[in-house]
């Protein structure tokens, strides 16, 4: 019963009945079906659960998806994400658009990348309120990551804790107001005839996308498979977005690339998967423990940022400082487990 296709008559009136149905893979939060209806035609049918959240929250998440793909809605010409056919607000019940998904490609980001500026630059600041404001690094999180440090003998400079205090202003998000996915990993993207197609906008807000840009830089911090991307296709990528931005709004990307990559690095929220977000303080357990998320560990995943953060900020005006001390955490982190891996090429990114 609990698989059960939630398909009530407002729905069967608004989009049809159904003759079949397939219940796919989701994660715990939520539960999605393939339905083919009479007519032969085939939508997603996407319910949210409790996931071990309360009613409250979940009818949070609902909404919060519902807004996201709304807003998404918006965009002209190719479609960003699928559209939204029907909803069903008591049972958590969505009816979206099926996308035929063109599946596996070599050169996946110019296009992940195109798409990713639209979706961005679809909302402004009269949209403030319509999902709630990007949630980014803390003030616990740098103290947290001046604790590592030290936890490992890497003396910290006196400037850093003040850079650090001026980048979590920086990161503010309330003066931007870009559509921002929220996880927008390898599965979520899906290739289309028409382009790039993001689902699964449970985690949607309004910041600066320069926090999704860094996904190629970072290495995905939000996807169990984090990738590296070398230089010569990530000029590409990042021009791409910069350049589709540009024509779509007429400014130029605001903020800077290297705060929003250091605001990922200190974020030990970034280590371990949604369930166990917010949960403990995860940079604490990196200097005794080395757990793993898909198959990458922890240390490797912070060896990786650490390295990026310390790239884009040796020449940086507010950012020297945690600059170095990210490259002598990196060497000290390699030197104490020397067997320590690079993050996978970007070639390697799965397929679904």
């Amino acid at each position: 019963m609990l698989n059960r296709l939630p398909f009530d008559e407002a729905l069967r009136s608004a989009v049809g009945i159904p003759k079949w149905s397939k219940l796919l893979d989701s994660s715990p939060r939520s539960r999605v079906w393939r339905v083919r209806l009479a007519d032969r035609s085939l939508v997603i049918v996407k319910q949210i659960t409790d996931g071990g959240d309360t009613g409250a929250d979940a009818d949070k998440r609902f909404a919060r998806e519902v807004a996201g793909l709304r807003l998404a809605g918006r965009a002209i010409g190719p479609a960003v994400a699928p559209a939204v056919l029907a909803t069903d607000l008591p049972a958590r019940v969505m009816v979206l658009e099926h996308l035929d998904d063109l599946g596996k490609t070599d050169d996946w980001m110019p296009g992940y990348a195109e798409s990713l500026a639209r979706l961005h630059a679809l909302t402004g600041p009269a949209d403030e309120g319509a999902l709630p404001a990007w949630s980014g690094p803390t003030a616990a999180d740098a103290e947290s990551f001046l604790a590592l440090a030290r936890a490992l003998d890497v003396p910290v400079p006196s400037a850093v804790l003040d850079e650090l205090t001026a980048l979590l202003d920086r990161l503010d998000p309330t003066p931007h107001h870009a559509l921002l996915h929220g996880d927008p990993c390898p599965g979520n993207d899906l290739r289309t005839t028409d382009g790039v197609r993001f689902v699964d906008f449970e985690r949607a807000s309004l910041g600066n996308g320069l926090v999704e840009l860094a996904y190629f830089r970072i290495g995905f911090p939000t996807c169990w498979c984090a990738m590296s991307v070398n230089a010569a296709p990530l000029g590409e990528v990042e021009d791409i977005y910069r350049t589709t931005w540009h024509d779509l709004t007429g400014r130029d990307v605001p903020g800077d690339l290297a705060d929003a990559c250091t605001g990922w690095l200190i974020q030990g929220d970034a280590l371990v998967e949604r369930a166990h977000r917010g949960t403990v303080d995860q940079l604490a357990r990196v200097p005794t423990e080395d757990f793993e998320w898909g198959y990458i560990s922890a240390r490797e995943r912070l060896v990786h940022r650490l390295g990026v953060v310390a790239d884009m900020t040796r020449d940086h005006d507010h950012l020297h400082a945690v600059g170095r001390l990210s490259s002598t955490l990196a060497v000290r982190l390699l030197k104490r487990w020397p067997k320590l891996r690079p993050l996978p090429d970007h070639d390697t990114r799965p397929w679904y």
